[in-house]
């Protein structure tokens, strides 16, 4: 798989405890029939034997339907399953020491919620930056509001893609459509949906990243 030639547009994240589905490998498939273009696998509460097991058993999905999957802050895993690649906060490994790890091939992304956060990761050699809150978010406490201006202008600075992530649903992801970025990050406004696939759906066609 191409780093360089990634869609990013829909971009799953994912979070057991609000998934609609029985299984996690369930809502991954269903999410990515529906149009998910990216899985990020996201574990917070489990062993690093059920994070690798889980790993394994999700890229079988993910690599079937020609979908990377990236693997959460957790560079150990990402190796160990052979994963497309890594995703970083602000508090993980630096993204120039996770690339020295992984290697060039590999897709690393970094969280940034300001300027000064994603012109630093695209100088430590990120391909993508996942910025956020965009909007108000239940699944993680700790993030700062984001701005559509502020969104506006890193999309303007960096020459990296840009996922927007937080709080994203069919009722607000049309104002992002023209603020420059490549994606949506989206997790209960899809995994938490009665019908993952429609809702996946839904948002695809309601986000246009060439809207200007």
């Amino acid at each position: 798989m191409n780093k360089h030639q990634i869609d990013y547009t829909l971009y799953l994240c994912t979070d057991r405890d609000i998934m609609s589905t029985e299984t996690l490998e369930q809502a991954v498939e269903a999410a990515v029939k529906g149009g998910c273009t990216v899985v990020q696998l996201r574990e917070k509460n489990c062993t690093s034997r059920e994070f690798y097991e889980l790993a394994l058993s999700v890229k079988n999905i993910t690599d079937y339907y020609g979908v990377p999957l990236i693997i959460n802050d957790r560079l150990d895993i990402a190796a160990a399953v052979n994963a497309d690649g890594v995703h970083l906060g602000q508090k993980d490994l630096p993204a120039n020491i996770a690339r020295a790890v992984l290697g060039e091939s590999k897709i690393i992304g970094v969280s940034a919620n300001n300027l000064e956060a994603a012109l630093k990761a695209e100088n430590d050699g990120a391909d993508y930056l996942g910025v956020g809150a965009v909007f108000a978010t239940g699944t993680k406490k700790d993030t700062k509001p984001v701005s559509t201006e502020s969104l506006k202008e890193i999309c303007s600075q960096v020459k990296i893609p840009v996922v927007a992530i937080g709080g994203i649903k069919r009722d607000n992801i049309t104002l992002l459509n023209s603020t420059g970025i490549s994606g949506v990050a989206v997790i209960s406004s899809v995994i938490g949906k009665p019908d993952i696939a429609s809702a996946a759906r839904e948002l695809k066609a309601l986000f246009n990243p060439f809207a200007r």
